[in-house]
């Protein structure tokens, strides 16, 4: 049967309608505020502190670092489940559920602190460098990798055992880490403006690779199945897309101002960058090689810590009240501003 033009060109361009259909993005995200959980001072604390967020989906847990303590709450209702004390600067945690076990990051003590998953009692300790951080669990080594800031360093222990494996140099002040799965860990170096590529099993640097044009790497999430790093820096502020493999940027964004966590989901392809100016900052991954700005939502200033929620997709940010900023240095810098001691308090966002 002969087509005429018209139906012709209907036809031919009914696939590439579609296609363009089943890429669009909406121009809103629909991430608002579902819930606000407030909490008192963290036991043993003098002033208020907060930092890295975990969330256990599969257990309905959230893990708060509050410096002094790590706070445990049901992602569901936000009850308090219990708390982990006796630190003196707490930041990151790790969770081997494999082995029913958690590690905590004490950064002025210098040392990782081994818990139980099921009773939260502390069952042991490894020595760690100097401002030990950020803290992340490799399934494919069994091994656990402490980002130590001050040390330049990460420490690895057997997650089994909680036997100290070995101090890696890094050559520069390590923030966020993230790992494959697969046997590399890959950790944001913020003071070299790079990511570094580290084997899991051999314990080595394999490549180091920068993050321009961004800068101050700080954040750092990972697409596993696409082989995708999304790093956020500081200085530049911006947020990259890197290939894992060979360390090409493929596209990078502009981002607001401290910015401090940043995560990805698989369910629906979002990538979340939260910054300390209060911003949500909501990305798609369209394909592997092409991404694209979704929202900004507006949270709450000092909101910069973050954790995804995979089974709901709802975020859990955190921050306080903050006392006026105090006079500028002699150097002229900006004073930070101290978060108001008692004024804790979870945001949920989620659609």
């Amino acid at each position: 049967m002969k087509l005429s033009g018209l139906r012709r060109l209907a036809l031919l361009s009914a696939p590439l309608l579609l296609g363009s259909l089943a890429l669009a993005r909406p121009a809103e995200s629909g991430y608002h505020l579902l819930q606000k959980y407030s909490f008192g001072a963290a036991e043993g604390s003098t002033t208020e502190y907060f930092d890295y967020i975990n969330v256990d989906s599969a257990a309905r847990r959230v893990y708060l670092s509050r410096g002094t303590a790590v706070q445990v709450i049901n992602a569901d209702t936000g009850a308090l489940i219990g708390n982990i004390t006796g630190f003196m600067r707490q930041h990151g945690v790790a969770l081997a559920g494999e082995f029913n076990r958690g590690f905590i990051s004490d950064g002025t003590q210098a040392k990782i602190i081994i818990f139980d998953l099921k009773t939260l009692k502390v069952v042991g300790e490894a020595k760690a460098d100097p401002d030990t951080d950020c803290m992340v669990y490799d399934p494919a080594s069994k091994r656990v990798f402490s980002m130590n800031g001050d040390g330049h360093s990460s420490t690895v222990v057997d997650a089994k055992t909680g036997d100290l494996v070995k101090t890696i140099d890094l050559g520069g002040s390590p923030e966020f880490a993230v790992a494959d799965g697969k046997g590399m860990v890959y950790a944001d170096i913020s003071d070299k403006n790079e990511v570094a590529a580290i084997d899991s099993r051999t314990l080595e640097v394999k490549s180091r690779w920068p993050v321009a044009p961004s800068g101050s790497a700080t954040a750092l999430a990972m697409d596993r199945e696409h082989r995708r790093l999304f790093s956020a820096g500081r200085n530049p502020q911006m947020m990259v897309v890197m290939d894992a493999d060979s360390g090409k940027v493929i596209q990078s964004f502009p981002i607001t101002a401290n910015v401090d966590a940043a995560a990805y989901d698989p369910g629906t392809g979002m990538i979340f960058i939260s910054t300390g100016a209060g911003m949500l900052h909501i990305f798609h991954e369209d394909s592997p090689d092409k991404y694209s700005v979704v929202d900004a939502v507006k949270t709450e200033a000092g909101a910069k810590t973050m954790g995804l929620d995979a089974k709901t997709h709802n975020l859990f940010l955190d921050t306080a009240d903050f006392a006026p900023a105090p006079a500028p240095a002699a150097a002229g810098r900006p004073a930070r501003q101290a978060a108001v001691l008692g004024t804790f308090r979870v945001l949920v966002y989620g659609r």
